[in-house]
């Protein structure tokens, strides 16, 4: 891809410093006057496996995002390779969950939140096995149910389980559950929603994989229009950022791009998907409600 074309579709400008997006962010916020309360990581379908150095290459990437000085991380989903498929075994599970939990303690200075990606979860046993579904994915990423909400800094984080019954859609208990918290809010309360698929983005009308119940969820939105609400997902493993009735809704990369495999002729360079390289976020969070998010693709 032409270096043009390649900032382009970042959205950075061919005049900005590819290198600096942390300086060229500062400036921005000098300019507008408005506060950056939080600066935080959003990793998102990291699949890692024991296959193809995905360990080493996780910490090569980890170590960029150390550098940007972050507070937290959002993980969003899909942090093993693949415990769904009906051939997956009990072993292969606790192998990639092994993997995971290994990794974690090289960054566990740093809080996670995390949600539900739809390869976390084994059904390929019995419903009374500890193993089975959502609540031993739960229990593997440390967080208090599959879904849920913080607050840091005056922002409201809410975390929600893209998947209803296997398929992509909340459920009725939790969209009744999302619009209880919404509605507890003060008025232009800053909020970031971080969903495993995207709720309604461009890119899945490339490859699908958005929520079935998109509709319900804007009205919802809309009902609550005195916030500011912003939307970051993941599991497509493309990039790119949509506007709503004001609510901005952002897909990243996948860290694994091309699930850390080589890629195919359809990839724009080695693990791309499509024209989106394997990366990571930065999200700059203001006391205004806004966010920018920054996304820095990295190389293996």
């Amino acid at each position: 891809m032409k270096r043009r074309n390649y900032l382009k579709y970042l959205g950075i400008g061919t005049g900005a410093v590819l290198l600096n997006p942390v300086k060229a962010a500062a400036k921005e916020e000098s300019a507008t006057k408005k506060k950056r309360l939080m600066r935080v990581a959003h990793i998102t379908d990291v699949h890692i496996r024991p296959e193809h150095d995905a360990s080493n290459r996780f910490l090569k990437c980890l170590e960029e995002i150390k550098k940007h000085k972050v507070d937290f991380f959002l993980n969003g989903g899909d942090t093993i390779y693949a415990a769904d498929y009906s051939n997956i075994t009990r072993d292969r599970v606790n192998a990639q969950w092994e993997i995971w939990h290994k990794l974690r303690k090289e960054f566990s200075e740093f809080e996670v939140y995390s949600c539900l990606g739809n390869h976390d979860m084994w059904w390929a046993t019995e419903e009374s096995d500890v193993m089975y579904g959502k609540d031993y994915v739960v229990d593997n990423l440390d967080i208090p149910n599959n879904y849920y909400s913080l607050k840091k800094s005056g922002w409201t984080f809410i975390v929600l389980d893209s998947l209803y019954k296997r398929g992509i859609a909340l459920g009725d208990e939790q969209m009744a559950w999302l619009d209880d918290e919404l509605a507890s809010l003060p008025t232009d309360s800053p909020v970031l929603i971080m969903t495993h698929c995207p709720i309604l983005n461009v890119s899945t009308i490339i490859d699908g994989g958005n929520h079935k119940d998109f509709e319900e969820i804007t009205d919802l939105f809309y009902k609550h229009k005195d916030k500011k609400i912003n939307c970051i997902s993941g599991h497509v493993h493309l990039l790119d950022k949509s506007n709503y009735n004001g609510v901005d809704y952002y897909s990243n990369g996948a860290m694994s791009g091309f699930w850390w495999e080589e890629g195919n002729e359809r990839s724009g360079g080695k693990s791309w998907v499509r024209e989106t390289p394997p990366g990571y976020a930065i999200l700059d969070l203001y006391d205004d409600g806004t966010m920018d998010n920054t996304y820095y693709p990295h190389t293996y």
